[in-house]
């Protein structure tokens, strides 16, 4: 096999095993909570968690509230910035207003802030996800 064919060989196998990563799973189904009664309070404002990948050879490009990266080699991170941003803002909760579970918690006001690093081999998506917590009480 001389060397033009061995190139293209391995340049189609690398294309074929990179990473790629469309951002969030926006389901269709929703939860609906009425409000109207005074059977919560709001215990923590602006809560935030972040979650952060790197990856070599491509781009990262934020589209509203999903971030998608296409990308051949991840570096650092698992690619779940969703899931390991939401356990991170969990995580600052309880570290200030003590442990959730047991509690009859949810997350109002969310809203996602996404930061990328673009540079020629580089690509660093991050995604930060703020929002209010409540608790409902009897």
């Amino acid at each position: 096999m001389n060397r033009t064919a061995l190139l293209a060989l391995l340049l189609a196998a690398a294309m074929m095993s990179g990473c790629a990563q469309a951002g969030m799973f926006g389901a269709a189904n929703l939860t609906e909570v009425q409000l109207a009664q005074p059977n919560y309070k709001v215990v923590a404002t602006d809560v935030a968690g972040s979650a952060s990948a790197a990856y070599l050879l491509g781009f990262s490009l934020p589209t509203g509230p999903m971030n998608q990266t296409l990308a051949l080699v991840r570096v650092k991170g698992t690619g779940q910035l969703y899931r390991e941003a939401l356990a991170d803002l969990w995580a600052s909760f309880a570290a200030a207003h003590g442990q959730v579970a047991g509690r009859r918690l949810a997350l109002a006001n969310v809203r996602y802030d996404a930061d990328n690093t673009n540079l020629l081999v580089y690509t660093r998506p991050k995604l930060t996800i703020r929002a209010d917590v409540i608790e409902f009480g009897d």
